[in-house]
């Protein structure tokens, strides 16, 4: 059930043992200034020694304006930051595992922010939901301020300087583009969050265009040989829920025009990654992506528990899995889906009341 899984791949010419990634998951266990230590370095390395050929970390803010998202979330800014990362990645590394670099803006979603008070969207817009309680959260989001076209220009050059210190100095072996789940990039895609009028607002394509900016500016700083994703979804952390008004057609546009891009992989997110995408369709998010663009790898995430819903995913298109929440419950799930061994539930404590890595994880 689980042959293609355990078959080695490659991205950009890095090369994978298995095709199982761990997903990125916010953890919040950094220090107060945002410098990654000694009890994350155990964790992702365990991941790495549990046997994922891949791992994708938790969502690292770039810039000391305003896209730290959550408190004591790491950043890949400042040297303290960018050195403690070199640790982690050497640890990961150094147990066979390919390391990548996640890089977020939380935008209107950002609940904690050592550099500023205010927060920043596309739009003045009053988001949806109510901040996280297991990230520190608590009451409503505040209302962000719309961004003028300086602002957007700076976050432009901040993923795009993150990128570099990401590869160049910390050593990771890619970076993927956190353009999903509510957060700032994804704020510029979803219609009732985007309600400019100038070149960033409009039709699902101009929506698109300032992670269409991001990804052309990474690249630019750290060449055309260095792996660089981008991670989409429709749902949101906020509104978990969310289906794209232009339906399969939009999405098959969006897809398109990353593979146009030049992204070397798109990691596509559902709460289900087996189920329609659209209520008047029944191809997955997945099929969608491969079918728009398939000449780019295909990672998909989505309650892919067991060996054998990761291996569906696989026989239906996608290049590698991306396990979350049973990675966590099971820092060593490829050996055990490959011994056929039984998977452990996650325990509650592990994500409640906050969701910071616990000593018993390790």
């Amino acid at each position: 059930m689980t042959k293609r899984l355990f078959t080695a791949a490659t991205i950009k010419g890095t090369h994978f043992t298995n095709r199982a990634m761990v997903a990125p998951m916010t953890r919040i266990s950094a220090s107060e200034a945002g410098v990654p230590g000694e009890l994350m370095q155990r964790y992702y390395a365990s991941f790495a020694r549990g046997g994922f050929g891949g791992v994708i970390s938790e969502g690292l803010y770039v810039d000391q304006a305003w896209s730290q998202t959550y408190a004591f979330q790491p950043g890949i800014v400042t040297d303290e930051q960018v050195e403690g990362w070199r640790k982690v990645v050497d640890a990961v590394k150094s147990q066979g595992a390919v390391f990548i670099a996640q890089l977020i803006h939380g935008g209107a979603l950002s609940q904690a922010n050592i550099y500023r008070r205010s927060t920043v969207a596309p739009s003045a817009v009053q988001p949806v939901g109510q901040q996280l309680g297991f990230y520190h959260g608590q009451g409503d989001y505040a209302l962000p301020e719309a961004m003028s076209e300086a602002q957007i220009q700076q976050a432009i050059d901040a993923f795009a300087a993150s990128a570099a210190r990401a590869i160049n100095a910390a050593g990771f072996d890619g970076v993927e583009i956190h353009s999903a789940n509510g957060y700032l990039l994804d704020q510029f895609l979803t219609d009732y969050t985007n309600q400019r009028t100038d070149r960033w607002g409009g039709d699902i394509e101009a929506r698109l265009s300032l992670t269409l900016a991001v990804i052309k500016a990474v690249r630019a700083q750290i060449g055309p040989d260095a792996m660089l994703g981008v991670r989409i979804s429709q749902g949101k952390v906020n509104d978990f829920h969310h289906k794209w008004k232009e339906g399969k057609a939009g999405a098959a546009k969006v897809f398109a025009l990353l593979q146009e891009a030049g992204v070397d992989y798109i990691h596509v997110t559902e709460y289900q990654a087996w189920k329609p995408a659209f209520s008047d369709g029944e191809q997955t998010f997945a099929a969608i992506a491969r079918e728009a663009a398939p000449d780019t790898v295909l990672i998909v995430n989505g309650g892919l528990d067991t060996g054998e819903l990761a291996e569906a995913q696989l026989e239906q298109g996608a290049d590698f899995v991306a396990i979350g929440k049973a990675a966590l419950a099971n820092h060593d799930w490829p050996t055990r889906v490959a011994e056929n061994a039984p998977l452990h539930a996650l325990p509650e404590n592990v994500l409640s009341p906050v969701a910071n890595i616990k000593q018993s994880e390790i």
